[in-house]
């Protein structure tokens, strides 16, 4: 906590987990990343703000490699489920992983990064680090995790989040091709997060959340990086890009109906949609509902401009500047604040517990 920063209100979960979870599994990207992304990027000599100050800065008091200036989604699960946060996977020191392991990483692809080399601004961002490569680093983690006989047993005790995945895939894509092609590859996305779910049941998995994506129209970068001339381009209510919004609608909705697939040809198994979509667009409606600033689109970590928010002065970055209180902003550096992450961790939670999705099977 900074030095006159107020503290953030900790309003209760709307509904109690009644299902006991002894360890969680993630995967992703950077709504997702617990620290990955310093392992990642620094084997790469990349550069990784979020393993700078302010970063982590309301509830670490340190950067810890989350793009956000404290706890992501999954951080308040594990909190509920009283687990420990989730290590990420690739940092040594992290210790033992029966308790959850995070694979997710900032800027990780749903499909193979070598698909977004051609983008030109992509280039050493294409990391390889996708929805594939993660399954294969936890693949590679099971054997330490449990005995052949006991994974069964274990991993149905876990809980899994395959994602947050997509938005990297479309947010990096709008560099070099235009909206009607990103669409048109949408399906193999979903395609994509789907067969990895299966594959985490396959491997014993029991209770699979997979996250849609949020409203990629109201995502400062994207607001900021393509403006509009255009009026009509915006939405009236919210200020958000109408196109980009229906590209998220377009991915979540055949992600809903690919997961029911998934449901049938697993009918022993959870699988659970998550919605990022309607939380976010909510807190952007409705900011003061949630204590928000009414210029809600702004960021609080940035280097100036509209949305506070630039490529040459990002937060972490000379030149950035942090507001006081990022508990009252949405958004942090273009992701959300921990206040968002708190919202949309207790529209997931009620999900989680009333068995969205499955059959309206409950706990």
């Amino acid at each position: 906590m900074v030095a006159g920063a107020a503290e953030p209100a900790e309003p209760a979960f709307s509904l109690p987990i009644t299902r006991r979870y002894d360890s969680i599994f993630s995967f992703g990207d950077c709504y997702t990343d617990t620290g990955n992304d310093v392992v990642v990027f620094a084997k790469l000599s990349l550069d990784n703000p979020p393993a700078r100050p302010p970063y982590g800065m309301m509830f670490f008091g340190r950067p810890t490699g989350r793009n956000s200036d404290g706890r992501l989604i999954v951080d308040f699960i594990a909190e509920k489920l009283g687990l420990p946060l989730v290590p990420p996977a690739l940092q040594a020191h992290a210790g033992s992983f029966r308790q959850g392991a995070n694979f997710a990483v900032a800027g990780a692809f749903a499909r193979d990064a070598g698909l977004y080399r051609d983008i030109p601004v992509v280039g050493p961002f294409a990391l390889n680090t996708s929805s594939g490569v993660q399954l294969r680093w936890f693949e590679s983690l099971r054997p330490s995790l449990c005995r052949p006989a006991e994974c069964g047993g274990f991993f149905r005790r876990s809980l899994f989040f395959m994602g947050v995945f997509g938005v990297s895939d479309y947010s990096f894509s709008v560099f070099g091709k235009t909206l009607p092609q990103i669409r048109s590859f949408v399906p193999d996305v979903v395609n994509t997060i789907s067969a990895a779910t299966e594959r985490l049941i396959k491997h014993g998995a029991s209770t699979v959340v997979v996250p849609g994506v949020p409203p990629l129209g109201c995502l400062p970068p994207n607001l900021a990086f393509f403006p509009s001339a255009d009026p009509a381009a915006y939405d009236s209510r919210t200020g958000c890009l109408i196109q980009l919004n229906d590209l998220a609608v377009y991915h979540n909705s055949l992600l809903q109906e690919a997961l029911e697939t998934v449901r049938t040809a697993h009918p022993d198994a959870r699988v659970i949609y998550a919605d990022f979509f309607s939380p976010v667009t909510e807190m952007v409606e409705s900011p003061d509902k949630f204590g928000f600033r009414r210029d809600v689109l702004r960021c609080c970590c940035g280097g100036g401009g509209k949305y506070n928010l630039n490529a040459s002065a990002g937060c972490g970055m000379p030149g950035a500047t942090v507001c006081r209180d990022p508990s009252t902003y949405l958004f942090w550096d273009g992701h959300l604040t921990e206040a968002a992450y708190r919202y949309v961790a207790d529209a997931w939670l009620s999900s989680i517990n009333d068995g969205e999705g499955q059959n309206k099977q409950t706990y």
